[in-house]
Order: structure tokens, then sequence, then C-alpha cells
């Protein structure tokens, strides 16, 4: 098979798009010389993907279940047509072919580290182990991985469940990490979420100054008890709620919230010549664009794209070193 380290052969519909932006792929099992085949183990739905799903069914997991089959077969990969956000997956690699450069060999345990919207994915025995109710999908099936993919063996230390819900958010903390000066202030909107609390641990690993966890009630200032030095409760869609919440604007606002408008309420809360992260596939980049200019706010904004060089063993390792984010993954998974 002549192939394309970014996918391009792979693309069905529309040609000449990139795996991503593609309506369908080919999830056929035959790879070419430089893919590789992994047996899909386990599925991680993005937190906005899956509260979409979730909402839409009223709590339904038969009929999450449903959909979620029905968009794979429908377009070879694992991408919610709503919110345009699908995920990540770990399994076992079952081929590598000759001129693949991931390094990987047959029988690694692996997490992948681009999204389910590029990834041909395959799913058989219907997602029979899953309940329909949990981000983490039991799943059987195939997933191909492309020249420029990325994936990381899994850590022998950690349970797979664990590590796969850190790796999927693992660009948040190192982009944090790259962002936030030493004494810099910081406010983490959804700080009780998955990136949420490691984009906390990593501002307190960086030096930061002041550090805000702006959630949404009570049991989640819980949560988070401990990580940040201010805990404030608002909804984060209020802008208004926001600005007063966090009090004196911050340097670095990481917004985390897996919602739709979300965006002026950071804008509000970011001090002039500060900086906005929104890690959020929820986010719409027309609004806060738009919104900064409407509110003079002259704050540079930038895209969590999820890939910073290194992100995958920065995030284990402030799993590792910070029990009480450890605790809140478990929780979790658990829940």
């Amino acid at each position: 098979m002549a192939t394309s380290p970014i996918g391009l052969h792979r693309v069905i519909s529309p040609v000449g798009v990139l795996p991503q932006a593609a309506d369908r792929l080919d999830s056929s099992p035959a790879i070419g010389d430089d893919e590789v085949r992994v047996a899909v183990e386990r599925l991680n739905l993005d937190a906005a993907s899956f509260r979409q799903l979730f909402t839409k069914h009223a709590g339904d997991g038969d009929a999450v279940r449903a959909e979620v089959l029905g968009i794979v077969a429908a377009r070879g990969k694992m991408h919610n047509p709503v919110t345009g956000s699908g995920g990540m997956l770990i399994g076992v690699v079952e081929e590598v072919g000759p001129a693949s450069p991931l390094g990987l060999k047959v029988g690694d345990k692996v997490a992948t580290l681009v999204s389910l919207t590029l990834t041909p994915l395959a799913i058989t025995a219907g997602l029979k182990a899953w309940d329909g109710r949990s981000e983490q999908v039991p799943c059987e099936g195939h997933a191909i991985l492309f020249g420029r993919s990325i994936a990381a063996v899994l850590p022998p230390d950690l349970p797979a469940d664990l590590a796969l819900a850190v790796l999927d958010v693992c660009g948040a903390p190192a982009l944090t990490a790259r962002v936030v000066k030493p004494g810099a202030s910081v406010a983490v909107i959804g700080a009780a979420g998955k990136s949420g609390s490691l984009a906390l641990a990593a501002a307190r690993a960086h030096g930061a100054g002041r550090i805000v966890g702006l959630v949404r009630d009570g049991v989640e200032a819980g949560q988070i008890e401990g990580l940040a030095d201010d805990v404030v409760i608002a909804d984060a869609r209020d802008p208004i709620a926001v600005a007063r919440a966090v009090g004196e604007p911050v340097d670095v606002t990481v917004v985390c919230v897996d919602v739709p408008g979300c965006e002026h309420g950071a804008i509000l809360a970011t001090a002039q010549g500060g900086t906005v992260v929104f890690f959020s596939m929820a986010t719409s980049f027309p609004a806060a664009a738009l919104g900064a200019e409407g509110l003079a706010a002259d704050v540079t904004m930038l895209i969590g794209n999820g890939y910073v060089p290194g992100h995958a063993a920065y995030a284990l390792d402030l799993v590792r070193g910070d029990a009480a984010v450890r605790a809140l993954f478990e929780a979790r998974i658990r829940a």
C-alpha cells in the first residue's frame, strides 16, 4: 500500500483533506510500510464529546453506546459531529510496518497521543462491555497509526486506566508549564477536571505565585483542596461571575471547562498583557477573538493543541509526585 506519513491515503472523502477534517476514513486492517496496527482495548472519549452525548440522550447509556457505534461505523473513526472532538485509546501493537518511525514493536501496550478524530478505527463486538455511562470505553477492534502519529508505551508502575486518563489530557499541564513564569498569578477555570487539576499542579511546579482554582460547586471545591491557593465557585459561562470570583486579574488563565460559553469570563479574568490558554474542545474561537476585541483586552490567546514535546512523561510524573492529583484521577475513574 502506498502511504502518506500524515495519513492522506486513508481519507475516503472528501479527497484532498487531512484525516482530521475528513468525513470518512479507511479503517481496513492491512497496513502500509510506515503504519502500525493496534488491537484496541479501551477508548477514552474526550470530556466535551462524552458530555454532549450523555446530555443528548438524557443519561441513557444504551443510546450513548449505539450512537458511538454509529459514528465509528459511518466515519471510520470516533469523531463526534457535534463537538468535533474524539479522545484517544490504549491497546496492544499487533503489526508494525518495516518503515514505521514510531519505535514500537509487536506486543507493546500503548496509548495513542493523537486524537481519535484522525485515527482510523474499527470496532467489533458492539462495545458489549460498556454501559455507555463513562468516558472510558472497554473496546474490541483495531486502530491504525501513521508515520507521523504519536504513541507512548504505557508505564509499568501505573494502572492502565489511570495512565489512559492522564495521557488523554497530557498536553494541558505541559503547555501550562511552558506559559507560566515564576511568580506569575494563574487561574484555572474548570480546575476539578482532569486537565484542570494537572494544570494546577503544573503551575505550582513551575513557581507560580497566586493560583486560583475556579469550580462549579462545593463538591468540586473539596476535590481540589490544597491544589490552589484560592478555590472559588462560579458558573464559568457567566463572565461577570467569573471575573468577580477570580478578583485581581491574573497573568495566565487556563480554560479546561467541557461546556461552551466560557470564553468571555476567561478574558475578563486575565490582566492586560496576560495570556489565556483555551484547553477545551468546547471553545468557540470566534467568540474568543471577537470577545477580546469587544472588551479591548490586550491578551494573548493560545489554542491548546494537545501536543508539546515531552508532554506524556511530564504529566505522568506530576501524577506520580502529587498524591492529591492522583486521588482525584482515581476517584474519577471509579465514578
